[in-house]
């Protein structure tokens, strides 16, 4: 028997450190799935694992790509998977650790196959959201698609405001005249191994308060000259995410640094939030809190490789 220990939880609340203990109990190497963590020009803003922590356990999928490259959650499982699969010819476990619920679904569950689109379409698309803002690509979803509306909205509601996403829902509802959401979890893809599921988490006060330290040490190593680094390229998908949004801001001169500092630790401890509204839904996960001493979570494992 082959077995994926998925470790999952919030920001900022141990999952490196965890993840890297159960690769040196079980021997075993680790394919992160942060979609932060992918892009080479983004370190310190994403948490990337310390050079000693690289070197204490083999990583894949850590800066791998640049942002200036297209890489999506489809291109992702199918990398991940043949790696995943090329690991297991050599080892029983693999570690698989990360905060992208949509990255950790993929490859448990596999991703969901769409009808090829339309250019025309596709293009349609793009002029409206031009001429009109995201507020169009709103209004459509939540007329074409209401129910998966809802469901990003009380879910995952930073979705709303990412055009990219947003044109790759619509697009789909106009150019195949079905919802969205009716081609998701449309099959079971086949996997050879079995997952573990490990959450790690904290009350609410301890997580924020480590998250607010996480963001200080962010600053204290240097975020501020990466994002100005980055800042040249601040359209690009890849870098509208917390911690370098607020600090474009701040070089726009539309806030202060004392001000976008704060914007981060207030919009990280909301993603924290959202994080774990999406890990929480699936009840095969067994959560630990995260001062839990690392062999606790390591027999709870072998009870689960004994008894399958």
């Amino acid at each position: 028997m082959k077995y994926l220990i998925t470790i999952i939880g919030p920001t900022a609340i141990g999952k490196t450190a965890l993840s890297i203990h159960l690769a040196n109990h079980f021997n075993c190497e680790i394919v992160s799935c942060d979609s932060r963590q992918f892009f080479k020009e983004m370190s310190i803003g994403t948490a990337v694992p310390s050079k000693t922590e690289l070197a204490a356990a083999k990583h894949y999928f850590i800066q791998n790509k640049s942002i200036f490259e297209s890489y999506t959650v489809g291109d992702f499982e199918k990398e991940a998977i043949v790696k995943i699969d090329e690991l297991f010819l050599t080892n029983d476990y693999v570690v698989l650790v990360g905060g992208s619920g949509l990255y950790v679904n993929a490859i448990l569950k596999g991703f969901d196959e769409f009808p090829e689109i339309d250019p025309s379409v596709r293009e349609a698309v793009n002029v409206s959201y031009e001429k009109l803002g995201i507020g169009y690509l709103q209004e459509q979803l939540q007329k074409l698609d209401p129910n998966y509306f809802k469901t990003i909205e009380s879910e995952n509601p930073q979705t709303l405001q990412n055009p990219q996403r947003m044109m790759r829902f619509v697009e789909v509802c106009i150019g195949s005249g079905k919802p969205y959401s009716s081609f998701l979890n449309q099959k079971q893809n086949s996997r050879n191994f079995i997952p573990i599921l490990i959450g790690l988490e904290a009350e609410r006060s301890v997580m924020y308060n480590r998250i607010n330290q996480r963001v200080d040490i962010m600053m204290n190593d240097g975020l501020l000259k990466e994002a100005k680094n980055v800042y040249p390229n601040k359209e690009l998908n890849a870098l509208q995410t917390v911690g370098y949004r607020e600090l474009f801001s701040y070089f726009d001169k539309e806030i202060t640094l004392e001000f976008a500092i704060e914007e981060i630790k207030k919009n990280t401890r909301r993603f924290s939030k959202r994080q774990l509204t999406w890990f929480k839904r699936d009840e095969k996960t067994k959560w630990f809190d995260f001062e839990t001493p690392y062999q606790t979570i390591f027999n709870y494992i072998k009870t689960i490789t004994h008894n399958s």
